[in-house]
């Protein structure tokens, strides 16, 4: 019997084969013409501007004049791969104050190039004396002022300074300047030239300053060091103290508007008590601390700084941020994919203005990419009815004073702020995982997202300044 169910299996397999087979002809093509090529290889505008094709990144740079209308610019020639048709033919007019996209088509496939205008520029985008002390630019009037402390030598100072893309300036970056009186620097780029004011002011009283609780700066841990070399680097006339200093009045404050603080604890602190013996000097320092935020000194609080918001009697109901944990630096996670949080609703506040944006997800702010090792040191509130006393967040501003601003992905309050009142400073808050300055064995500079975390800080620094 099992002889015989191997023979007829046999036989309808080999009607099966017979079956199929003519089904596997030469006459079963696609229609789908894929062969062709999809370049863009000339674009030309009047007459006189060519354009620079990138075929890896699909786009085409035109540059113009500084001052030159590109709301109606003909196109004068247009060539693509054989065989294929552009979108925009020659003698079209075309809009290009903002990028336009040509589409190459061949048979079926096609690829789309964007062609953007850069007008000739002639900036100073950074300008640094000794490679320390930042200068605040104002792009509209084209002056720059640097702050030094009033023990340095103003007559040999040397500028580094950064420009727009290929732009010369004189005198030249790395040269020695004598800076005792306002000195003038020429940036010239093509058809571009401006000339910019530099004024150095010696004083020992600092603009803004980084506290930390080390004695130093070099005591600091790597995270928090991280942040301060940047203050230092990046913020005019801004120096580091710590909180000893504040205590015991050995620093003038009298010109300093701004406080950041950013505290690092490997493995995280969830409740006051915790962070009253994690920063001892912080708390010894209350008393000073409260007269100068009464009277009007703001302060950035990032991480688990966020604590001193309740400490200095900025909250209504005195309380900590309510969901807070954190990983230690040498074992921290190395970030799979982007890291990012919510700012839907806030997208045109100052702190979130110039960063880099993903394209549209302007309600989303990202701080690193794959591969950057973060702490996920996080200091947030959990709002919702199951737990931790905010139901939602009317009830969350109603009870804290505060004013939310960024959020987890599960809807907790990672960024806010304490606005000014009568006399007190303002009081901006960063509790977010995503907010991390050091990658421990990583090296970060070519991170894609990770300068938002710089740019960011600075935008929260202008914008307590500001007021």
């Amino acid at each position: 019997m099992k002889s015989m169910i191997n023979k007829i299996s046999l036989l309808l397999l080999g009607f099966t084969i017979l079956f199929v087979l003519p089904g596997c002809s030469d006459d079963n093509k696609s229609d789908l013409q894929l062969d062709g090529d999809t370049w863009l290889t000339v674009l030309e505008l009047d007459d006189n501007y060519q354009g620079i094709i990138d075929r890896t990144t699909k786009t085409v740079t035109v540059a113009v004049p500084e001052i030159y209308q590109t709301d109606a610019m003909k196109v004068t020639a247009i060539e693509a791969s054989e065989g294929a048709v552009t979108s925009i033919q020659p003698g079209d007019m075309v809009n290009f104050s903002f990028p336009q996209v040509i589409k190459v088509s061949n048979g079926d496939v096609f690829l789309d190039f964007t062609v953007q205008i850069k007008h000739d520029e002639a900036k100073i985008i950074s300008f640094k004396l000794n490679d320390t002390y930042a200068g605040v630019i104002d792009q509209t009037n084209h002056t720059i002022t640097v702050r030094v402390p009033g023990t340095v030598d103003v007559r040999n100072l040397v500028p580094v300074i950064t420009t727009s893309e290929d732009a010369l300036v004189t005198p030249a970056s790395g040269q020695a300047v004598d800076f005792t009186d306002p000195v003038d620097f020429k940036v010239t780029y093509n058809t571009a030239s401006a000339v910019y004011k530099v004024t150095v002011i010696p004083t020992d009283a600092p603009s803004a300053v980084y506290v930390g609780l080390a004695v130093s700066m070099d005591q600091l841990n790597a995270e928090e060091k991280e942040a301060a070399i940047w203050m230092l680097n990046n913020i005019a006339n801004s120096q580091y103290i710590s909180f000893e200093d504040v205590q015991a009045g050995r620093i003038d404050l009298s010109e300093c508007k701004l406080m950041w603080w950013h505290l690092h604890i490997d493995g995280g602190i969830d409740t006051m008590d915790k962070f009253d013996k994690a920063a001892p000097q912080a708390v010894n320092a209350l008393v000073r601390m409260k007269e100068l935020y009464n009277d009007g000194m703001n302060l950035l609080l990032t991480r688990y700084a966020t604590y001193y918001a309740a400490k200095l009697g900025a909250t209504k109901d005195g309380n900590n941020p309510n969901n807070c944990w954190g990983q230690s630096e040498e074992s921290g996670e190395i970030a799979g994919g982007p890291w990012n949080f919510f700012i839907a609703g806030h997208e045109s506040h100052p702190i979130y203005q110039n960063l880099i944006m993903n394209s549209g997800e302007n309600d989303k702010v990202y701080t690193c990419d794959a591969g950057y090792r973060i702490t996920n040191s996080t200091a947030q509130w959990h709002i919702g009815s199951d737990w931790g006393g905010y139901d939602n967040n009317d009830v969350w501003r109603e009870k804290t004073g505060g004013v939310d601003l960024g959020y987890g992905g599960d809807g907790a309050i990672v960024v806010w702020e304490y606005l000014p009142e009568e006399t007190k400073g303002g009081i901006v808050c960063i509790g977010s995982g995503c907010y991390d300055w050091y990658a421990f064995g990583v090296d970060a500079s070519g991170d894609k997202y990770h300068g938002n975390v710089g740019r960011m800080t600075e935008n929260a620094i202008n914008y307590l300044m500001s007021k």
